[in-house]
């Protein structure tokens, strides 16, 4: 069987139940809000559902699908396991295991912007894998940061259909878009609304607790030239290397558009050719 639970449910464009500051700052990689995001998520889930499931299976937890990147729910994703491990061993069920769902992403549009249709239309192109073996006999509880239209729940559906998963499965979400009235560029509100440039950006990652994510490195990479080489200049080198070997892990280096971000990058690490990257 399938179940789906989300902590907030979006019923009014101004009124989010959450700090819509807050959840920008998460998506550009403040793990200090993915931490309380994560562990409010867990209490909500073990106070709504789990102390009233009975379990019986081994739980697995399984962050939203990427390539070589995480998402920003990955860092959720760990806080919300710390939490529900120290609720299992309280109760003496076993701890936690985990998942990846590998993708092979497609596009590099800001899917935030888009509506339904065209959410559907960008991701049906990638290609979701995992362990089918690894999850035989277990309980899944599949976690994304928010449920907009519903698209990526499809691709995961879809994917539990293809590998014939006969578990029983969580959807989970931190928030859901509740009200069908909303058009679905509310997530691009939410997304950018503390960080309406990349020079807000520099106060995240130079806190005590910024952890790297697909989105943020995709944004540095496609932003205005000029803007971009004033604003590295002004990062650390380990900043800069984290950013270049990010990117590469993801494959940008094989996108156009980000094609001369990447190169300055790359010129400030290797700044002769001496050294080859």
């Amino acid at each position: 069987m399938t179940f789906t639970y989300s902590l907030h449910k979006i019923h009014h464009p101004d009124s989010f139940g959450f700090s819509p500051d807050a959840y920008s700052r998460f998506k550009f990689g403040d793990d200090t809000v993915a931490r309380a995001f994560g562990t409010a998520l867990a209490e909500g889930f073990i106070r709504d559902r789990l102390r009233y499931a009975g379990l019986e299976k081994q739980l697995v937890v399984i962050s939203s699908p990427y390539a070589f990147i995480p998402t920003a729910t990955f860092a959720m994703k760990n806080h919300f396991v710390f939490r529900l491990n120290s609720w299992l061993a309280e109760e003496g069920y076993p701890v936690i295991q985990e998942a990846k769902v590998h993708r092979t992403i497609t596009y590099k549009e800001d899917y935030g912007e888009l509506n339904a249709a065209e959410r559907l239309r960008l991701i049906g192109n990638d290609a979701f894998h995992i362990d089918r073996s690894f999850l035989e006999g277990k309980t899944l509880i599949f976690l994304d940061d928010i449920r907009i239209t519903g698209s990526h729940e499809k691709m995961i559906l879809r994917m539990v259909e293809e590998y014939e998963l006969k578990n029983d499965i969580y959807l989970l979400y931190f928030a859901e878009l509740a009200n069908p009235a909303i058009h679905p560029n509310i997530e691009n509100q939410l997304n950018y609304h503390h960080v309406k440039s990349i020079f807000d950006l520099e106060k995240i990652i130079q806190g005590d607790s910024f952890f790297i994510n697909t989105r943020i490195v995709k944004y540095i990479l496609n932003y205005d030239y000029d803007s971009f080489c004033i604003f590295l200049q002004n990062q650390t080198e380990t900043f800069i290397n984290l950013l270049y070997n990010m990117a590469v892990g993801n494959g940008y280096h094989t996108i156009d558009a980000y094609a001369r971000n990447l190169g300055f990058i790359k010129r400030c690490i290797y700044p002769t050719n001496n050294i080859k990257a």
